[in-house]
């Protein structure tokens, strides 16, 4: 879990950072910082993305997941926490929830966050989530600078997301493989991409609606494998 509690870490100081330095930071300066953030948050979505070597299965589990995702309504209840949280704080315009939600997907979606987190189930190794809370914490100043102080609470989010994932893959080594590995990151890989369309204000995709994509390939390999097809 050091990985895992690092990076939350890293985002609490980031986002008391942006704060600090929300007066000192020009409006201009900011949206152009923004867009910059974003158009990495894009590359990087892209760079997962690519490495698929199933389009079909990516395909598919976007789709369905999107569906399910639909179904239960996730980006709602999303909102909804964000609005819980809000309704316990002195603001009353929305930008805590609309802070924590942005945050929380900016953070938790992607291959980052879903490998680091296995690497440190597995292996021990944190290095890949290191890594994330170097970019968490420089993204977590700006989003603050900009979203105001709701940005803190996803590093509660980021705990718990990643510590799950940590602990689940701990318990489940003999399952994962690297072909699973793979097409979940490359899923998580088009997620993060949507977050960077979203950032831009390009097109509203609700990317909570899309989450159980993720599971989907663990959910295919494991009857794939269950059943003895190669």
């Amino acid at each position: 879990m050091l990985g895992t509690i690092v990076n939350a870490l890293s985002i609490a100081l980031g986002t008391a950072l942006g704060l600090i330095l929300k007066s000192g930071i020009r409006d201009h300066y900011r949206e152009t910082i923004m867009d910059g953030v974003a158009l990495s948050v894009l590359l990087i979505g892209m760079m997962s993305a690519i490495k698929t070597n199933d389009l079909v299965l990516l395909i598919f589990s976007l789709v369905i997941g999107s569906i399910i995702g639909e179904a239960l309504k996730i980006e709602d209840r999303l909102a909804g926490l964000g609005q819980l949280i809000e309704s316990r704080t002195s603001s009353t315009d929305g930008s805590v929830a609309k802070a924590f939600v942005t945050a929380s997907l900016v953070f938790c979606v992607g291959s980052m966050a879903i490998v680091g987190s296995i690497e440190s189930g597995l292996t021990g190794n944190h290095q890949t989530l290191f890594a994330k809370s170097v970019l968490d914490g420089i993204v977590s100043i700006f989003l603050s600078s900009t979203m105001g102080f709701g940005v803190i609470f996803s590093a509660a989010a980021v705990f718990l997301y990643q510590g799950m994932i940590t602990l689940l893959a701990s318990s489940l080594k003999s399952l994962l493989t690297d072909e699973m590995i793979r097409e979940i990151s490359a899923i998580g890989g088009v997620l993060i991409m949507a977050i960077g369309l979203n950032m831009l204000k390009i097109k509203k995709i609700k990317v909570g609606n899309m989450l159980p994509a993720i599971l989907l390939p663990f959910l295919y390999y494991f009857i794939k494998k269950a059943i003895g097809i190669a």
